[in-house]
């Protein structure tokens, strides 16, 4: 059977928006308690629930860690019903822990799946990032670009100034001089505290969000993810990984990787059709966040196919348990 026949994807997929409608919804009562291993414990519990009902033969390959680190929805862990296609799944049972603790925007609970092996296996360390949108050439920006080259670059690709560009970046001091170089060519700057998936994600849809371009480093399993979001909403994604130490070195050729200058395209790390669902936690620019009433929560999920450019924007509503 061919890998298209035996990926049902329009199948899956809305089984897949319903994995992660169950790990926000079980997040629902630790938004703004302060409390981010519950909060995690609690989505990642409940997504590997709802991913074992699935008809699918399936291998977690961005997870929550390797097995000795992570007691459910490690690195490698099998889920599923055992029955159906074999398929790779790179999730994010709470994207942004931190954010929903302190109740601030952006907190998604993040899911891929594609036919097996053909997710990049990421180790887990830093990637530099660079996407933008759809609708551009292949070219228009490239990671041997210097930060200020980049947003000239796009500017140019709109017809606009660098004054009308905004790039997203993460609020790290490692980007100081980064944010320093994009801030001299007169664009601004939308930092952000956490969650560079979601970040990634606002590209694809600048009309609505803002947001032109992201730059800056972030850890790589979050970079598949993107990329996968990406490949489904349109846009392009590059990556290459960061290393600080041997022990990540090792770590990249333990997930079979070689060649540590390559520069990954979104189609590099996504190769093949994937079907992705992201349910928003906590309010933002993509996704409203859940909204509890006297005895219901409503939540919105985000539910696309890259086969068919599909993107469906769902409203769930369900007695609060």
């Amino acid at each position: 059977m061919s890998e298209k026949l035996n990926f049902q994807d329009r199948l899956l997929s809305l089984g897949l928006g319903r994995v992660s409608e169950a790990a926000a919804l079980a997040s629902a009562r630790l938004i703004g308690r302060g409390d981010e291993k519950a909060a995690d414990q609690a989505a990642v519990n409940a997504m590997r629930d709802q991913l074992n009902l699935l008809d699918i033969k399936g291998v977690v390959v961005i997870g929550e860690g390797e097995r000795d680190e992570a007691p459910m929805l490690y690195i490698g862990e099998e889920v599923g019903t055992g029955n159906g296609p074999e398929v790779d799944i790179a999730l994010d049972p709470l994207e942004g822990t931190t954010l929903t603790a302190k109740d601030m925007p952006n907190a998604l609970t993040v899911i891929a799946m594609a036919p097996r092996g053909t997710l990049l296996h990421a180790p887990d360390v830093y990637m530099d990032k660079l996407a933008i949108g759809p609708g551009h050439k292949p070219g228009t920006v490239t990671m041997s670009m210097s930060p200020s080259e980049r947003v000239s670059a796009l500017a140019a690709a709109k017809g606009c100034s660098t004054e009308d560009i905004t790039v997203c970046i993460l609020d790290r001091p490692r980007h100081e001089d980064l944010i320093a170089e994009v801030r001299s060519t007169g664009a601004a700057i939308r930092l952000i505290t956490d969650g560079d998936v979601a970040g990634v994600m606002h590209c694809a849809e600048p009309e609505i969000t803002g947001i032109d371009m992201y730059m800056g480093s972030g850890g790589a399993p979050e970079g598949v993810l993107a990329a996968a979001a990406l490949k489904c909403m349109g846009g392009q994604f590059f990556g290459r990984l960061l290393f600080r130490n041997d022990d990540e070195r090792a770590r990249a050729r333990k997930a079979g990787i070689t060649n540590f200058d390559r520069v990954y395209t979104r189609d590099d790390l996504v190769r093949s059709d994937v079907i992705f669902s992201a349910t928003g936690v906590t309010n933002g620019s993509l996704l409203a966040g859940i909204k509890r009433e006297p005895g219901w929560v409503t939540l919105e999920t985000i539910l696309m196919r890259s086969k068919t450019g599909s993107v469906r924007r769902m409203t769930y509503k369900s007695p609060l348990r």
